[in-house]
């Protein structure tokens, strides 16, 4: 058995028992803490905080084995771009020891957050994990005012979606962990070594072969164009049909119209959808196209209450909801083959939205 075959077989499982389970806890993350486990901390050691999913799931595997806490500040359900958090998750940031952050202008709240902890003189340590990384040109098909990052604006944030740039963000955590946590720096090395040579570059091969097996190379997504970087890397259009994460109405007739063109001349009957978007540009493009059914992405932004239950992270979404999903709207496979089990295929065909 593969890794990829593995890890949805076990994805199949979880949804067989937890299939439209969609509460909205408001608690963080925390990794350590009954129910995950992330770090083998007793709760005595430095803590980190991370304002992103995606890197908080980087961090504790850094972590793991070492008395350094790792916890994700975003509540499950949300998408961890558009919150906006109360003053009590900036008094977390300053208690922690360090807070793990994707750069300025991405998390307004994270930006107010590190003004605080830089103006009062807090030595909460800052991992900004953008350090060092070549972002791509902000595509037209992105609102600029919701996807500004600071002195690079005009580029697109979305980085970690590309598994070579998110080993970057893997070493910019550890070292930065490494200087809180001195006496542990072999093991955040040792441990962010392992994670990017046998999950990272392993979900890239995976992700590579979907794309080389495919006959088309562009995918339709209902969705914004969060997702620019998988086309960056495995050379495939990603189409988006909205600018912005907060569209929910009906979409502009220009941009159905295009939508309807490219699903016509690329004979595309499944399309791809945001997990925490909105559903209605999806259900609109089934009504009005040729399109079949839509299938969930996600820019493991966010995450839902069962799989923080079987402690899903960044490796556990890619094969079981992002790969699936890719095989089927390139037309790799049918949706009853590509889908991990009967279970997936009922939750997720024309998903309802959280």
């Amino acid at each position: 058995m593969t890794r990829r075959d593995a890890l949805r077989a076990g994805g199949a499982a979880v949804l067989a028992g937890a299939a439209g389970c969609t509460a909205l806890p408001s608690a963080p993350v925390e990794a350590g803490s009954d129910g995950d486990s992330g770090s083998d901390s007793g709760g005595d050691g430095p803590v980190a905080v991370a304002s992103f999913f995606s890197f908080f799931d980087f961090g504790r595997k850094i972590a793991d084995g070492t008395p350094l806490t790792v916890e994700n500040l975003v509540p499950t359900g949300l998408h961890g771009h558009g919150w906006e958090p109360n003053a009590s998750i900036t008094q977390r940031i300053i208690e922690a020891d360090a807070f793990v952050h994707v750069g300025e202008e991405f998390q307004p709240w994270a930006d107010r957050a590190i003004e605080t902890i830089e103006g009062d003189d807090v030595d909460t340590a800052l991992i900004n994990v953008r350090e060092g990384i070549e972002l791509v040109d902000l595509a037209a098909s992105l609102d600029r005012e919701e996807e500004g990052v600071g002195a690079q604006r005009g580029k697109d944030p979305h980085f970690w979606l590309d598994p070579q740039r998110a080993k970057q963000s893997v070493d910019n955590i550890a070292e930065g962990f490494a200087e809180i946590a001195p006496e542990y720096a072999d093991a955040f090395r040792e441990n962010a070594e392992t994670y990017t040579s046998e999950v990272l570059d392993a979900i890239d091969a995976d992700y590579e072969a979907i794309f080389d097996r495919a006959d088309r190379d562009i995918v339709q997504l209902a969705a914004h164009n969060a997702f620019q970087y998988i086309g960056a890397r495995y050379g495939v259009q990603m189409r988006p049909l909205v600018t912005s994460l907060a569209a929910s109405g009906d979409v502009k007739p220009a941009d159905i119209r295009e939508a309807e063109r490219v699903i016509r001349e690329n004979d595309i009957r499944y399309i791809a959808n945001g997990v925490f978007e909105s559903q209605r540009p999806a259900q609109q493009l089934v009504r009005e196209t040729a399109v079949e059914a839509y299938f969930p992405v996600t820019p493991y932004a966010g995450v839902r209450e069962e799989w923080v239950a079987e402690d899903w992270g960044y490796e556990e979404i890619a094969y079981n909801i992002n790969m699936p999903t890719l095989d089927i709207v390139l037309g790799n496979e049918a949706p009853e083959d590509a889908a991990p089990s009967a279970a997936w295929l009922e939750q997720w065909r024309n998903f309802e939205p959280i």
